[in-house]
């Protein structure tokens, strides 16, 4: 019996510009809409004519699947957005490719055992300790602003350990406005070359070599420091080396930690804020989640590594906030290679985007998406869904090599937090998001703290 291979349904859009506002507007809503009316593999059309683009977008986990994982092969980190921030923050594991990429994973991997990321788990809580002490006093805290800083100083302290702090402020400043430069290119049916002396690229060479300045002298004096000088990640990659790829250049290194601070701070981020904001909105759960806390940590002792395994409701509880607000909703790849998901050729050279947001609200693996269940995640509850219906730390060969440091700072995190006080949700709506390098905020995510005790 032959199968018929039929072309991907194109989302209408208007006459000039197709999709262009709608994905620009609300893209994240835009993709929702296109799985429910025109199924899991859809064709957008985005731009004026003559500089019109079109991506491919699949929605199923199965489709998902065989992008990242069984034929990642033949999909690409070839696209747009992954060539602005290689010319933004380097050719980091993020986003370098074949033979590059096997290298840097080959020297990096040794730093992200478990056993060596448990061994970060003393910062992890010194950091929520000393948040928990700044917030004593304070009647209201806006989550979303709190936990992206509290992320970056849990990755900066254990990437720069004593030099954090020279770190900080320069990080906090300039990474930011560099990731939306690079989306708005990336965007931008016409741009610029970078070195014309418009105003935008001259304030982002201005931020890109601040950035590299204070990255650069950290590295510099690991070398000056000697092999075991330094047990933070800076000092471990400037060390690291093998008889097979020799070792990391200057260049490189300070690539690797760009590459760390960006995707290591946004997914722990994103994680912490919404776990708390969901539990804020939802206090039943947050007093079964506290009494496990209280139960387990007692009223004063600082979690370690091994407590992961005795907060079961509270890993639950993140990985439910990870299914609806994953911090990298939408992934992008280029095909090279004639493909067929779920029935429907993709060509070779098309773009193609998978989305964590879509498939993971998809009704056919969710019962009710939008409810907040942490009991989707209970022992043998995972067994009837397929592997690809969760993916916030992307999959395959490429999936993130840090998820198990994000898992121990999100639920360490949250659980010095939530021994320290109760939350109680000011805003009464879900905070509105959008979708850029990583998920974004359009709306504060305020709430109201007391101690306890």
């Amino acid at each position: 019996m032959t199968t018929v291979v039929r072309e991907a349904p194109i989302v209408p859009g208007n006459t000039l510009l197709g999709s262009m506002n709608d994905l620009l507007r609300d893209p994240l809503g835009t993709y929702e809409r296109a799985r429910r009316d025109h199924g899991d593999v859809v064709r957008f059309r985005a731009g004026p004519p003559g500089l019109r683009a079109e991506v491919y977008a699949v929605f199923s986990a199965a489709g998902a699947q065989q992008v990242l994982a069984g034929r990642a092969a033949d999909f690409r980190k070839d696209n747009v957005f992954y060539e602005e921030l290689r010319q933004t923050i380097g050719n980091g594991l993020l986003t370098s490719q074949d033979e590059v990429y096997l290298r840097q994973r080959r020297l990096v991997q040794p730093l992200f055992t478990r056993r060596r990321v448990d061994g970060y788990a003393g910062q992890v809580a010194a950091e929520g300790v000393a948040l928990a002490a700044e917030w004593r006093g304070r009647g209201t805290v806006e989550l979303v602003g709190e936990m992206h800083r509290f992320a970056l100083r849990m990755v900066g302290r254990i990437l720069f350990g004593a030099d954090m702090e020279k770190a900080f402020d320069v990080v906090e400043r300039t990474l930011p406005p560099l990731q939306q430069y690079s989306m708005k290119r990336g965007l931008s049916p016409l741009k610029s070359p970078r070195n014309w002396p418009t105003p935008a690229n001259r304030g982002a060479a201005r931020l890109q070599g601040e950035l590299f300045a204070v990255c650069d002298e950290i590295i510099d004096s690991r070398r000056r420091g000697g092999a075991g000088a330094s047990e933070d990640l800076a000092g471990l990659l400037v060390h690291a080396r093998n008889a097979e790829d020799g070792s990391l250049d200057d260049a490189e290194l300070r690539e690797q930690v760009l590459i760390f601070l960006l995707a290591g701070h946004e997914t722990t981020a994103t994680a912490l804020a919404f776990a708390l904001h969901l539990l804020a909105r939802h206090p039943e759960e947050q007093r079964r989640v506290q009494a496990e806390v209280d139960q387990v940590l007692g009223g004063d002792r600082m979690p370690t590594a091994g407590d992961m395994e005795a907060l079961p409701r509270l890993t639950m509880v993140v990985k439910e906030a990870m299914r609806l607000y994953p911090s990298a909703p939408v992934i992008g790849r280029r095909s090279v290679a004639d493909a067929e998901i779920d029935g429907v050729r993709i060509p070779a050279g098309a773009d193609v985007i998978v989305s964590p947001w879509v498939t993971q609200r998809h009704p056919a693996y969710w019962v009710e998406p939008e409810r907040f269940d942490p009991g989707r995640f209970a022992p043998g509850a995972e067994a009837g869904r397929p592997r690809y219906a969760w993916f916030p730390f992307g999959g395959g060969p490429r999936a993130c090599i840090g998820q198990h440091l994000s898992m121990l700072e999100s639920v360490l995190g949250v659980a010095v937090l939530l021994r320290a006080f109760e939350f109680e949700d000011l805003e009464g709506r879900e905070v509105p998001v959008g979708a850029g390098v990583t998920l974004m905020t359009k709306g504060a995510a305020k709430v109201r703290i007391r101690s306890r005790g």
